[in-house]
């Protein structure tokens, strides 16, 4: 019996494919539990339009992260720190620091997607890329000052 998996079962299929499993085990156990739904001309069709809208949205998406990126480009954050002798800051300027300073220019970014290796700890300019979507990375230009 061809069926459609609604859920992922494991072993079985994921989401969204069409596969050939027992009749039994469709008949008693998969469309019962809402876990797939039988492979007529309707629900195919209906599978069809479900794919194409998510990837309507999932082009939306990736536009949309662009053009943000576009925008935190733009822009240099000027962080304020206490340096010692050469340049050298007391502490060192975190992904928490450039992402309050970002949410304070109305630019919300989560500090888990400010992909910075090592904390900031020296004066002057940086490029900190940020992952905005799995296909865009912004990178911004963070000013470290002295206070």
């Amino acid at each position: 019996m061809k069926v459609i998996f609604l859920e992922d079962v494991k072993g079985k299929g994921k989401k969204g494919e069409i596969k050939n499993v027992s009749e039994g085990y469709a008949r008693n156990y998969l469309l019962p539990n809402n876990l797939a739904a039988e492979a007529t001309k309707g629900n195919m069709k209906n599978l069809e339009a479900q794919k194409k809208s998510e990837q309507k949205k999932a082009e939306q998406e990736l536009d949309a992260a662009k053009a943000y990126k576009e925008e935190l480009e733009a822009l240099t954050v000027e962080i304020k720190a206490k340096s010692g002798e050469g340049g050298r800051l007391f502490g060192a300027v975190s992904t928490k620091q450039i992402a309050e300073t970002l949410a304070k220019m109305k630019k919300k970014v989560d500090k888990r997607k400010i992909l910075l290796d090592d904390p900031i700890r020296t004066l002057g300019y940086t490029d900190v890329p940020i992952k905005i979507h799995p296909e865009v990375i912004a990178k911004v230009k963070v000013h470290v000052v002295e206070e």
